[in-house]
């Protein structure tokens, strides 16, 4: 069979041969990586300094002292301070493989010995072609009809993406809803869909957004009751200017929360009679729980007109039906991902489909559920300072000290110092969350994990 030049090139045998050379270093450097390490004194003075001149830089100090070496193991991540600690917020969801995974560096490599750097408008590998093809159907194995994948370089473009076809689509319409403490992203559009003053300030309307309460659990019937009232009555505020409705089915930002399948669809119906799009944000959710996508998990497939991912799935994506495909030129990137990026996107998703993650039996939810159960044991034993846990499948959340923000924010720095990475998410109450690595947690990592964020909680009063 002919081949290219292209296909012989990365079949050398000498890239196989000095891929094997890295693997094997890496290997070897990985076997000095096996738990939680203070850091090292004498790099202290050095590492203080990498950080202000880090702050002076970017115009702010970073949230935590946290400058990585470029190295890890698993779920651990070593720092240049010689420190190693266990990452479970996964810089915020994105390393759902842990550090320095094999097969994910070696999907790397081949994307970066490509000619082609960055994948856009103009240009695009055969990478590009079989990784919308595994999302795709992927996507439609249940039944949707999101087969069309656009390819971006953020979470919060795949959603601006969303908007703009779901805009020209609905045109006039140009309103939208979407659920209260919710988050989309901080661009100029979406900065005014997220439910968070702060990260609008300053900043010019440009969009018009109905919020609608969450599900909450304990209130099943009543949320739905109120959640349908509020979107009927402000339909018939707006008659015809609502041309979509933004859902998160699980709020990550606002601490785990997790939605209800017939919550979801009372509103979708609503939504069905009044001619407004169906958007489902999976940029946080995307394979978190036992099913690749969170609208599968709670069986929406014939309900999305529009899906946006991102986070695990390395580069981002918004899927959309045939009848919400755009018009000439309203979508366009000049790069929609690195070539690294690409390869090592469908390395990971071709894993979470394959490698046993998925389903109820599934790794993901057996490391919730002995997540889950710590949680709960530690709750049990120091109420006053714990309650929970909240959360489905990688994405476990907790209350500490109440929920109030001051004292979760110092949780969340002094369990950094004890060698574990959290996040605080929501607020009234704030919650601290993790985003376990799931490619490289084993329960022996959750088991320790639980053991230093007891030891945190000992030691605040």
């Amino acid at each position: 069979m002919t081949k290219t030049i292209g296909e012989n090139f990365f079949l050398d045998p000498r890239l196989k041969e000095a891929k094997k050379l890295i693997q094997e270093a890496l290997k070897e450097h990985q076997k000095n990586i096996t738990g939680v390490k203070a850091p090292n004194p004498e790099l202290k003075e050095s590492y203080d300094q990498l950080l202000k001149k880090m702050a002076d830089y970017r115009g702010g100090a970073l949230f935590y002292n946290y400058l990585g070496t470029g190295i890890g193991h698993g779920p651990f991540v070593e720092l240049a301070d010689g420190s190693v600690k266990y990452d479970f917020i996964t810089g915020i969801g994105v390393h759902y493989m842990g550090h320095s995974h094999p097969g994910v560096i070696e999907a790397q490599i081949n994307g970066a010995i490509s000619n082609t750097v960055m994948n856009g408008h103009l240009q695009q590998n055969t990478d590009t072609a079989k990784l919308l093809e595994l999302i795709s159907k992927e996507a439609c194995k249940y039944g949707a009809e999101v087969k069309n994948v656009f390819l971006s370089t953020s979470g919060a473009m795949a959603n601006e993406n969303g908007f703009k076809m779901i805009f020209q689509k609905r045109y006039p319409a140009a309103r939208f809803f979407s659920f209260e403490k919710c988050f989309s992203g901080r661009t100029l559009g979406m900065a005014w869909v997220t439910d968070k003053a702060a990260y609008r300030q300053g900043l010019p309307k440009t969009l018009d957004v109905d919020y609608i309460p969450f599900y909450c659990e304990s209130d099943h019937e009543g949320s739905i009751r109120i959640a349908v009232n509020a979107m009927k009555k402000a339909i018939h505020r707006f008659p015809g200017q609502h041309a979509g409705f933004v859902m998160e089915l699980i709020q990550g930002e606002n601490g785990s929360w997790v939605g209800n399948t017939e919550y979801f669809e009372a509103l979708i119906k609503v939504c069905q009679e009044n001619n407004i799009s169906v958007f489902i944000d999976e940029v946080q959710s995307f394979g978190r729980t036992h099913e690749l996508f969170a609208f599968q998990h709670f069986k929406l497939d014939k309900h999305a007109d529009i899906v946006a991912i991102g986070k695990n799935s390395q580069v981002c994506a918004t899927l959309f039906k045939d009848d919400h495909k755009p018009k000439p030129g309203l979508m366009s990137q000049t790069f929609t991902g690195s070539s690294s990026q690409i390869s090592a996107a469908y390395y990971v998703i071709n894993e979470i489909v394959t490698g046993g993650y998925l389903g109820k039996e599934g790794k993901i939810e057996k490391l919730h559920q002995h997540f889950k159960a710590h949680l709960e044991k530690l709750a049990q034993k120091y109420p006053e300072k714990i309650s929970g846990p909240f959360g489905i499948g990688a994405m476990v959340a907790m209350t500490v000290f109440g929920g109030d923000e001051a004292k979760s924010k110092n949780f969340t720095i002094k369990l950094f110092e004890n060698g574990v990475l959290s996040f605080m998410a929501g607020a009234s109450p704030t919650r601290v969350r993790f985003l376990m690595p799931v490619m490289a947690v084993e329960t022996k990592h959750i088991d320790e994990v639980c053991a230093i964020i007891e030891k945190t909680l000992v030691e605040m009063n």
